[in-house]
C-alpha cells in the first residue's frame, strides 16, 4: 500500500531564519501581500517588522490583525474581504496556530469560492489556495507547515477540521528569535501540543517508518528542552530545539494524521473557547490509557523516548510508564490537572462526545471508540 508525504516546498528553521527567508520570498515575485495576524503581534511591533521586510523587497502589504484565539468563520470572512478589496496575490500568516489557520481559510476560499465551512472534512477543495507563506512565532501547532486547518463555527459551538493538501503553505519560517517573548504558560501549552502531535502520529493507523522517525525524534527533543524553554524562556538554544521538535511532530502528524485526543480537544475548544494545547495536554494520558489495550508496544516506545526506564518491562508495564512520563512532564510545566479546572461541565460530555465522533482527526485513532467510551474518557480527564 502506498503512502503520500506532504510538506511545504521550502522550510527555513533556526536563529535569523526570517532574514534568510526574505530572499526566498523575493524570488516568488509577489506584488501585494495580505498579512494575517493577531492584535498582539501588531502591538509588539512584529507586524511592522514584517511590513518593512516586504517593502525592502518591493512587496506592498495590507494587514488584517483581527485574528482571535480559536479563529472563527467570521475572522476568515473579514480577512477575505480585505484581500479581495486590495486584490492581494499572496497571504502571509504571522503568529501561532490561530493566525496560520485563519490565513489558510482566507487563502483557500479566495481561490475556491463559497464559505470556509464548505471545506470541512478531507480534501474537499478543488483548487490550490492562494500562495501562503507562514511565519511562526510559537513552537507547538506546526500549522505553519501542515495541511490541517481548524476553524471555529460559533453557531454550532464546534471546531471544524479541514484536512486538505491545498492548504499547505509554500514556505514556512521558524525563527526562535520570534519565540523568545512567549510567556511560560503559552510555551508550556504549545510544547504539550507538539508532544500530542508526535504521540498521536506514532500510534496512528496511518503511521509509516518516515512518520515514526519524525515522531520519536520530536518526543526526545521535547523531553530534553520543553522544561527549560518554559522556565528559562530566554534560552535561545532551548527555543530553537523546540522549534525543530514541533516541526518534526508536524511532519509526523501531517502525514500519519492524529487521533481522539485532538477529536475531543477540538470540541472543548469550540464549546468553551479553551486553549487548544492545554486541552490536548489534559486529555493525552487518558486517551492513551484507553488506546493502550491495542497499542501497548508503541506506547512503550514512547516511554523510552520520554526517558522512562522500560527495559525489562512488559508491553503493558511500558505503556503505563509512558503515560506516567507524559503526566510528569505535563505537571512539570504547570498544565492544569483536569478539565474541571478549565471550566468544563459533566452535563456537556454527551454532546461533546457526539461532536468528537464526527471529527476527521479521530479516523486514524488505533481504536474507534463508542459514544460511551468517549464520555468515559472525558469523565476520567475531569
Amino acid at each position: 500500500m502506498s503512502s503520500t508525504f506532504y510538506i511545504p516546498a521550502v522550510n527555513i528553521i533556526g536563529e535569523n531564519a526570517l532574514k534568510d527567508a526574505a530572499t526566498q520570498i523575493d524570488n516568488y515575485g509577489f506584488k501585494q501581500a495580505l498579512i494575517v495576524t493577531d492584535p498582539g503581534m501588531t502591538k509588539l511591533g512584529v507586524t511592522a517588522e514584517i511590513e518593512a521586510l516586504l517593502k525592502e523587497h518591493g512587496i506592498d502589504s495590507l494587514v488584517y490583525d483581527g485574528v482571535q484565539p480559536n479563529p472563527t468563520v467570521t475572522n476568515v470572512k473579514a480577512g477575505l474581504d480585505v484581500l479581495q478589496k486590495h486584490q492581494c496575490d499572496c497571504v502571509i500568516s504571522l503568529g501561532g496556530g490561530s493566525a496560520h489557520d485563519c490565513a489558510k481559510g482566507i487563502a483557500l476560499v479566495a481561490t475556491n469560492g463559497a464559505q470556509i465551512g464548505d471545506y470541512e472534512g478531507v480534501d474537499v477543495s478543488k483548487k490550490p489556495q492562494l500562495p501562503l507563506i507562514s511565519i511562526n512565532t510559537t513552537a507547538g501547532t506546526a500549522s505553519e507547515m501542515t495541511r490541517f486547518c481548524i476553524i471555529t463555527d460559533p453557531e454550532r459551538h464546534i471546531k471544524m477540521a479541514i484536512v486538505d493538501q491545498n492548504v499547505t503553505p509554500i514556505l514556512s519560517v521558524n525563527d526562535p528569535r520570534l519565540m523568545v517573548g512567549m510567556p511560560a504558560s503559552l510555551t508550556a501549552a504549545t510544547g504539550m501540543d507538539a508532544l500530542t502531535h508526535a504521540v498521536e502520529a506514532y500510534v496512528s493507523t496511518d503511521a509509516t517508518p518516515i512518520t515514526d522517525a519524525c515522531a520519536i525524534k520530536a518526543i526526545e527533543i521535547i523531553r530534553d528542552n520543553l522544561h527549560e524553554a518554559v522556565h528559562n524562556g530566554a534560552n535561545m538554544e532551548a527555543r530553537e530545539q523546540m522549534a525543530y521538535a514541533q516541526f518534526l511532530a508536524g511532519m509526523a502528524f501531517n502525514n500519519a494524521s492524529l487521533g481522539y485526543v485532538h477529536a475531543m480537544a477540538h470540541q472543548l475548544g469550540g464549546f468553551y473557547d479553551l486553549p487548544h494545547g492545554v486541552c490536548n495536554a489534559v486529555l493525552l494520558p487518558h486517551v492513551q490509557r484507553y488506546n493502550s489495550q491495542v497499542i501497548a508496544p508503541r506506547l512503550k516506545d514512547i516511554g523510552k523516548a520520554l526517558g522512562a526506564e522500560v527495559q525489562g518491562l512488559t508491553d503493558k508495564e511500558g505503556a503505563d510508564a509512558a503515560i506516567a512520563a507524559i503526566v510528569e512532564l505535563s505537571q512539570s510545566v504547570n498544565i492544569p490537572a483536569g478539565l474541571e479546572e478549565l471550566g468544563a461541565k459533566e452535563e456537556d460530555f454527551s454532546t461533546l462526545a457526539d461532536n468528537a465522533m464526527k471529527d476527521a482527526c479521530g479516523l486514524t485513532n488505533p481504536i474507534q471508540p463508542s459514544h460511551e467510551d468517549v464520555v468515559a474518557i472525558f469523565k476520567a480527564a475531569f
